[in-house]
């Protein structure tokens, strides 16, 4: 592949984004769909009485993808207008539908609708590759459910979980993503067909003040590219809130997908899991022995780009000036289409970890093991109270017995909490009875019950309504 080294190019199209998610983003995708736009004003217009012919709009369908951009750009440097140099060049293409393109349209027309469509196309994708992560991790927490494992909060050791439960947490956090992302894909409505101010005052002229027929005119239109409304009410473009509330559900994406790999880092760390790993991939350059967890970096990498990046949305938003200003198509160009383009790397790495994370179980159960001596006192002390014992007293010895462990632990030595407790008579217990205490899967709660439950009453319903887009998976190049 040629590559150009003498000019700044984006990584997202070098190196980390999909073919397909950049297409949605590309000029062709753009402009063909100017041209679709074109095509369905010009239908409804005809239908609703305007002096459009069917031949001009059969002529405009025929030339929807063959665009001379050599034209287009000739043009523009003579107009400095790349909507007025596309009307040029499609009418070039089409003689003689050419009078009638864009009638009683503004620039806003094909260029915000555009972006709604891109967008809502945009996210179909997320859509698809968010809901084959959540069958990888659906499959693991079912599969570790019974597997128990450290828990921490404050990352200081805590009442055990499982290795399964751990994931629901996950998993559960794309879950709420997903109905975020439903809520927006099902509500996004086109611009329409609003004119200069939002007034419709071109229409009125057009269709000689007659508001139903405009109103035909936007439903006809929205229902050929696929929408179910447009906007209620607008400026010349559509509310640039749309483009925050957007960017604001691929940044809780993109938040999820970094409490996922910022976990997944420490587990590594830990030696309990890791991330999948090819049989040549360096770590380091210095340290051949080092296996570190670079796809995950890179999730979190990505993942607080795209967490910043919702801030051009909200400026842009709040500073747009009454019925329009220009001071968003710079930004939202960039913003917009990189916050897509980044989710989209991270969700192609996430399909990849998720698909291939690797346990160890004997290094989760030490680490467990390690600790559970701690977690097990109460327990110790009741059953020796349940004998006689003396509440304070056991209460007293434990908290020496605990500090002492600790101090052995931090010096590099083994836990002898369970044998100090052993060899002292107040605790009345026995090597085999205090085994049977520090049965891990005594500590566990409720945790394989909440996987089973979470998946079955949650997630399952979703994959079984998805199960034809399930299976996709994504190999890393780089």
């Amino acid at each position: 592949m040629s590559r150009n080294i003498n000019s700044y190019e984006s990584p997202f199209c070098t190196r980390y984004a999909s073919e397909e998610m950049q297409y949605v983003f590309s000029a062709d995708k753009k402009f063909t769909t100017w041209r679709r736009l074109w095509v369905a004003l010009a239908r409804a217009e005809m239908k609703l009485g305007l002096p459009v012919t069917e031949a001009q709009v059969k002529q405009l369908e025929e030339h929807i993808n063959d665009i001379d951009y050599d034209v287009a750009e000739a043009r523009e440097k003579v107009v400095r207008h790349d909507v007025m140099s596309h009307v040029y060049a499609y009418g070039k293409a089409c003689p003689d539908a050419e009078p009638i393109i864009h009638l009683g349209a503004t620039s806003c027309y094909v260029g915000d609708n555009t972006d709604i469509i891109i967008m809502r196309d945009g996210l179909n994708i997320i859509r698809r590759k968010l809901i084959n992560v959540m069958a990888n991790l659906a499959k693991f927490a079912d599969e570790y459910k019974d597997m128990p494992c450290m828990a921490y909060t404050h990352l200081q050791p805590a009442q055990p979980t499982t290795v399964g439960k751990r994931a629901t947490l996950w998993l559960n956090e794309l879950y709420m993503d997903f109905q975020e992302l439903e809520y927006r894909i099902s509500t996004l409505k086109l611009l329409g067909s609003k004119g200069t101010t939002g007034t419709q005052a071109s229409f009125m002229e057009l269709f000689e003040g007659d508001t139903d027929k405009i109103k035909k005119l936007e439903k006809m239109i929205a229902d050929e590219m696929g929408f179910e409304g447009v906007a209620e009410v607008s400026g010349q473009t559509y509310s640039r809130k749309v483009d925050f509330n957007v960017l604001s559900t691929l940044s809780g994406i993109a938040q999820s997908c970094s409490k996922f790999s910022n976990d997944m880092r420490i587990l590594q760390s830990f030696e309990e899991m890791e991330e999948p790993r090819e049989k040549s991939q360096i770590g380091s350059s210095a340290m051949a022995y080092k296996r570190n967890p670079m796809r995950c970096e890179r999730i979190t990498s990505l993942s607080r780009y795209v967490m910043i990046d919702i801030l051009n949305p909200a400026f842009t938003a709040g500073t747009q000036w009454f019925e329009r200003t220009l001071d968003d198509s710079a930004n939202k160009r960039i913003s917009v289409a990189e916050a897509f383009l980044g989710v989209d790397a991270i969700l192609n790495i996430m399909m990849n970890v998720t698909d291939g994370m690797v346990v160890y179980p004997e290094m989760v159960r030490r680490r467990l093991m390690s600790k559970l001596p701690f977690m097990a006192t109460e327990n110790i002390m009741m059953d020796a109270v349940k004998k006689g014992g003396d509440r304070q007293a056991l209460h007293e010895r434990i908290r020496e017995y605990s500090m002492q462990a600790a101090v052995d632990i931090k010096q590099g030595k083994d836990n002898p909490l369970c044998d100090l407790i052993v060899a002292d008579p107040m605790f009345m217990i026995t090597k085999e009875e205090l085994d049977a205490v520090l049965k891990p899967e005594n500590y566990v709660g409720r945790s394989p019950q909440q996987v089973e439950e979470f998946l079955s009453e949650c997630i399952n319903p979703i994959l079984e309504a998805n199960k034809d887009i399930l299976g996709e998976n994504f190999e890393m190049k780089n």
